[in-house]
């Protein structure tokens, strides 16, 4: 059985000057897939288009949710940035995959490996803080 939720929590970082990583936690659907267009996008609007959506702490993704990552990625690169996600849960990864967004949509193991390829990709300069 479904629990239907409207709770959708994200904590923002900012890395350097032109990258930060969201931390989303909750369900990403129906009820809540609009809440982290708007809190990603205000993120972006503020001067950070290279966004890492940390996704460790998501239980739930539904076609919505996806629509939104779709819709984050189209925003980041017309700003310039882009879009990466870390520690996606199974099921999400599944989904991604055989959707064929993932050709589109870089998947990591974990935010720390999604700032380096970030970084080696030359994407933001400054988006890594050296060692």
């Amino acid at each position: 059985m479904f629990q239907v939720t409207d709770t959708l929590d994200t904590t923002v970082r900012h890395i350097g000057d032109r990258a930060a990583v969201v931390v989303v936690a909750g369900d990403v659907d129906l009820h809540t897939s609009r809440l982290l267009r708007v809190q990603a996008m205000a993120v972006v609007e503020q001067g950070f288009p290279h966004l890492v959506l940390d996704l460790a702490q998501v239980d739930f993704v539904d076609s919505t949710g996806l629509s939104a990552l779709i819709v984050l990625l189209q925003a980041t690169s017309r700003a310039g940035g882009s879009l990466r996600v870390a520690s996606v849960p199974e099921r999400l990864v599944r989904m991604v995959t055989m959707t064929g967004i993932s050709q589109l949509l870089p998947i990591h193991e974990t935010v720390a490996d999604a700032l380096a390829a970030l970084g080696a990709d030359g994407a933001a300069d400054s988006a890594v803080p050296s060692a």
